[in-house]
């Protein structure tokens, strides 16, 4: 009876939970441990956005490659004059690509505050601008195109869209042709072929012009093509240029480039500051100047003979009228010439800078002008130098002043050190450096041995010493040999005295050249940090 007993009472006190405590191999059981439920992530950061621009971060870019397949990012530095002239443009074309709901957005990274991201980037000048595609960061493309709001936008959109339209009939050229004074298009029998790649890469920066392309047969028939080829259409000059591709060699993007660039341009081109880039990118070394007075009836009437010899010389020669009553007097300075001598020719190679002039008082007709262009082209003519007539008290001031008619005597003086400035008045670097250059006069005008000179370079030609770059400082030692050493230095008052004291040389932790600025420029442009070739201008970058 009490063992029943003792057995109903385990079996009632397990039933209770009571029983088992203090039983069994591993000591008292324990309460399972309550399940915490796993932690929220803290959600990415958003990139905030200035005027419909992403404004990333270290933190932020990745992010931002991974949400947006197209992007244009500007690493910039908020004390950069071109970065901040650049702001309201690509403010702007944001603006437009998201009007028109365009699969591209628009970011810009502050890149002294992310040195991490302008060291990974490689960015080495401001502003810099990366296009990604896909959240590729390791390979981006170097942005190339316009400053302004629609060229930036254009380039955009050749990218993520097709770079040239498909043309299937007629109709659909004219509709292109009948809205755009320049039209590309190019004539494939295959549009799988390479050579269709290749004229669609080109499409994508040759942003100034519209391309089309097309296989139809009717089109070839149309159009009198019997092979593949790419045909500029234009509303003037010939209206039409073909490019026949060559079926061994295949579409060289480089020559179509330089055709399509050469059959673009007039016939004859006025020059101006919108012209000017595209004259110079051109690659024509010689070119024609006409400089006459648009006001004039008797000027006008010579544009007919100027254009009358222009065919001829397509793509050897670049004819240009040059207006001398608008506002192109530095062209007039370059070439040593007064706006009252117009009516009058000259002509120039851009890459040997060598002026030719016709015979004084030559008629400026269709045939003089044809006449001209092949002597000068055969060798027949000499160039000629500028120079100005040498001032009486040339030698009063410290700082003397040559000209070409007395730089051999001066700078070649086998008594003294000469150390020689050629600068243009109109340069910002020369003006610059303009102060150390008097005091470095001033420190040695008691040094009978030592002549501190300047040299207006765009007033005065010297045909041993072609200038292309300003400040240009060359220094002549003392002694036989006509040596000249080209100074490469710090323009400062104590780097130039060392040099001076040194005979000539500079210690080697002296930095490299300041860059200069270059001529043909307008006058009053001083914003451009790096030496240009003559004529070129592309908005330079600022440097870091």
């Amino acid at each position: 009876m009490d063992g029943q007993f003792l057995l109903v009472l385990v079996l009632l006190l397990g039933a209770s939970g009571l029983c088992g405590q203090g039983l069994g191999p591993r000591g008292p059981l324990e309460e399972p441990p309550e399940e915490k439920p796993p932690e929220e992530k803290p959600p990415e950061e958003e990139p905030p956005e200035e005027d419909g621009v992403l404004v990333l971060s270290r933190q932020t870019l990745g992010q931002a490659l991974q949400e947006h397949p197209a992007l244009l990012v500007e690493f910039y530095a908020p004390w950069c004059g071109h970065c901040r002239a650049l702001a309201p443009e690509y403010s702007k074309a944001a603006a437009l690509l998201a009007a028109e709901s365009a699969r591209v957005t628009l970011a810009k990274v502050d890149g002294p505050a992310e040195p991490e991201l302008a060291e990974e980037f490689a960015v080495t000048e401001y502003p810099t601008l990366k296009f990604f595609r896909e959240g590729n960061r390791t390979h981006p493309e170097e942005y190339t195109g316009p400053r302004e709001a629609e060229g930036i936008a254009e380039w955009l959109r050749r990218r993520v869209g097709p770079s040239a339209r498909q043309l299937e009939d007629e109709e659909d050229i004219r509709a292109l042709t009948d809205t755009r004074d320049v039209v590309v298009v190019g004539f494939f029998q295959d549009l799988q072929d390479r050579d269709v790649a290749t004229f669609l890469g080109l499409a994508q920066d040759a942003l100034d012009m519209t391309f089309g392309l097309t296989d139809r047969p009717q089109l070839f028939q149309k159009f009198g093509l019997t092979k593949d080829t790419v045909v500029l259409f234009k509303k003037y000059d010939e209206g039409r240029a073909d490019f026949p591709v060559d079926k061994e060699l295949g579409l060289d993007q480089g020559d179509l480039s330089r055709f399509l660039l050469t059959h673009s341009m007039h016939l004859v081109t006025e020059y101006s500051s919108e012209t000017s880039s595209k004259i110079f990118e051109a690659k024509i070394l010689n070119h024609l100047l006409l400089f006459i007075n648009q006001t004039l009836d008797a000027h006008r009437e010579l544009l007919a003979g100027f254009r009358e010899a222009a065919p001829p010389f397509r793509g050897q020669v670049l004819f240009v009228v040059v207006d001398v009553g608008a506002d192109n007097d530095h062209v007039l300075q370059y070439f040593g010439l007064k706006a009252q001598e117009a009516p009058t020719l000259r002509f120039i190679n851009i890459e040997t800078t060598k002026k030719y002039a016709p015979e004084h008082g030559a008629p400026v007709t269709a045939a003089t002008i044809t006449d001209f262009c092949r002597t000068v082209l055969g060798g027949g003519v000499k160039p000629y130098h500028l120079s100005q007539e040498v001032p009486p008290d040339w030698d009063q001031r410290p700082v003397k002043t040559l000209v070409g008619k007395n730089f051999e005597q001066v700078a070649f003086d086998e008594t003294k050190n000469v150390f020689i400035k050629f600068y243009a008045p109109w340069c910002a670097h020369c003006k610059e450096m303009a102060p150390a250059w008097e005091e470095l006069a001033e420190k040695y005008r008691d040094h009978e041995d030592v002549i501190i000179a300047e040299l207006d370079a765009t007033a005065n030609e010297l045909e041993a010493f072609p200038v292309h770059g300003f400040p240009t400082l060359k220094y002549f030692p003392a002694g036989p040999g006509r040596k000249v050493i080209d100074y490469k230095g710090a323009r400062d008052l104590e780097t130039f005295s060392k040099f001076l004291d040194s005979g000539g040389k500079l210690p080697a932790e002296e930095p490299a050249e300041v860059p200069g600025a270059a001529f043909p420029e307008k006058p009053g442009n001083t914003t451009e940090p790096k030496d240009e070739k003559p004529g070129n201008t592309t908005e330079p970058r600022d440097e870091l």
